[in-house]
């Protein structure tokens, strides 16, 4: 019996987890198909940004299923179910989740360092046309070869983080370098992997902090105020070209008596055609865009447009008021920064935290909330990202447009993704630091008090205790997630002054996307240095 309950639960938390997978494809293709270029699409690169963002959300997909499993060995009174009861059980189940986030950490890794950029740089070196095939392999390897030696310099620095005690002086350099292997073997790695990804979700932190926070705010507020009038703007584009064709004009007749013109008009006169051709491509885009389907039938969808963005805008609010509550409960209650602001349970109330705890027994109510906050994530930062596109400091690399987005941007597009999406795990461990480690697990406590009856003695009771730091050691099992991702406390207090960022930067955000009004129903379609794309990848 105990062996069937624990198969069937397994199950459940397994199959669920398949389902978001193919879910999760699904979304990939679709959203990777939604902004390639036409002209330039390229299987390789496709395949590469489907699969690595896949990846990134198959590996916040597992956190619930970790939660779920840790959750489910225990009764609500706090005792073990009787398939749980033995330790070796509890430990291969753990295993089970700790093996999955090493292979899925560990593709991210070869993403990351090694094949993302090996298709990045194959693909630029495609530009030069006298550069043949095996010449553009052998460059791209030459530049992937500097991201490999960094990934194996962060696994070094990882492994060799003195979490346990070394060999003596006395000891050889190949005893060293045993117990490096014995100490990666016995630890499957944890401390070298844990490392590396930590370090990447710090990137990661920069970009949740420029784009996410941006993308929470400005996505919301652009559902509900929406677009301007497409005929309005084609009357005021044709009034533009009235205008700009008459100071054209008006320029030309300074030499129609033989005469030439000035430095100064001739440089006002290139700036003019150049504005002029802007104007009647975008010119060709609006008519387009009037006579589109999904133009119209967006107008019809105005007011459900609005009560989405009423809804986005106010689960921003309530993840910003939940990480704010978060992060003063740390600052009052935690050891500082020599302990990471690390706490483990949560003494204010937070409203995030205690719905997840509310939900976590009827599974798979907070798996779906979770999976809905991480798409949530990627939505805001695919926001952020379009309306800002994708900068190296003060120079953009790269617009992301629907239909439009070169094979190189796509590839950064999936790099700072699947960076965001992994430090959403950090995030929604900020937001929800108990529901994380322990899940809904309780354990008994047995207090002696003396007896009412007529019979001298105490008596013992029973109690629970929602599960925390001070619980034995064998009555509560930490997810393998908080395990893996908090290993280094210097990461954990880095990560605490950026969520204080993260704040202010969508405060900020949200004040800049207030005070800019409409934007245009082509925004971001036409612009002034779009001459190495053509109009053709729109119109067709």
């Amino acid at each position: 019996m105990a062996a069937q309950s624990f198969l069937s639960e397994s199950a459940a938390g397994w199959s669920i987890f398949t389902f978001i997978l193919l879910v999760i494809l699904a979304f990939c293709w679709v959203y990777i198909r939604k902004f390639q270029s036409r002209q330039e699409s390229e299987v390789v690169s496709t395949i590469t940004a489907i699969c690595a963002l896949a990846i990134a959300l198959i590996t916040s997909a597992l956190l619930p299923v970790d939660i779920f499993l840790v959750s489910f060995m225990k009764y609500p009174n706090g005792t073990y179910k009787e398939w749980a009861a033995n330790n070796e059980t509890r430990g291969q189940i753990e295993d089970t989740v700790l093996y999955g986030y090493y292979t899925l950490y560990s593709i991210i890794l070869f993403c990351v360092f090694l094949w993302i950029p090996f298709v990045y740089f194959y693909y630029e070196e495609r530009d030069d046309d006298n550069v043949n095939k095996c010449s553009q392999v052998k460059n791209a390897l030459k530049y992937t070869v500097g991201f490999a030696i960094v990934c194996v310099v962060l696994l070094l620095i990882g492994a060799f983080v003195p979490l346990e005690a070394p060999p003596g002086q006395s000891s050889t350099q190949w005893e060293k370098v045993q117990y490096l292997f014995e100490e990666l073997g016995s630890s499957h790695g944890l401390p070298a992997l844990s490392f590396s990804i930590s370090s990447l979700t710090l990137i990661g932190m920069l970009a949740v902090i420029t784009y996410t926070a941006y993308g929470m705010s400005v996505l919301p507020l652009n559902l509900i105020k929406g677009t301007r009038s497409v005929a309005y703007e084609r009357l005021e584009n044709t009034e533009d070209i009235d205008d700009v064709e008459h100071q054209i004009e008006k320029l030309k007749s300074k030499c129609n008596d033989g005469r030439p013109l000035s430095s100064r008009d001739r440089h006002n006169l290139q700036e003019l055609e150049g504005k002029l051709q802007v104007l009647r491509r975008r010119g060709r885009h609006l008519e387009i865009a009037e006579r589109n389907c999904c133009n119209k039938v967006g107008s019809a969808l105005r007011p459900v447009k609005i009560l989405l963005g009423i809804f986005f805008i106010l689960v921003a609010l309530l993840f910003t008021v939940a990480l704010f509550i978060s992060n003063l409960d740390k600052a009052l209650h935690s050891a500082g920064i020599s302990s990471g602001f690390i706490i483990f349970g949560t003494n204010l109330t937070n409203p995030l935290n205690e719905l997840l705890l509310a939900l976590q027994p009827v599974f798979p109510l907070d798996y779906i909330l979770i999976t809905v906050i991480t798409m949530y994530f990627v939505v805001t930062s695919m926001a952020g990202i379009r309306n800002m596109g994708i900068w190296f400091f003060w120079i953009r690399l790269y617009k992301i447009r629907p239909k439009r987005t070169r094979p190189q941007a796509l590839l950064f597009l999936c790099m700072i993704l699947l960076l965001i999406v992994l430090h959403s795990s950090y995030m929604i461990y900020s937001l929800a630091p108990q529901y994380v480690m322990y899940g809904s697990q309780k354990y008994l406590v047995q207090t002696q008090m003396p007896s009412a009856g007529p019979t001298s003695g105490n008596a013992t009771f029973g109690t629970t205790r929602i599960c925390d730091a001070d619980a034995p050691e064998d009555q509560c099992t930490v997810t393998r997630s908080y395990l893996f991702l908090h290993k280094f406390w210097f990461f954990s207090t880095i990560y605490y002054f950026g969520n204080w960022a993260f704040i202010g930067a969508f405060l900020i955000g949200l004040v800049v996307s207030c005070c800019r009004g409409k934007k245009s129903v082509i925004e971001g379609e036409v612009e002034a240095d779009d001459s190495d794309l053509s109009d053709d990848e729109y119109v067709h």
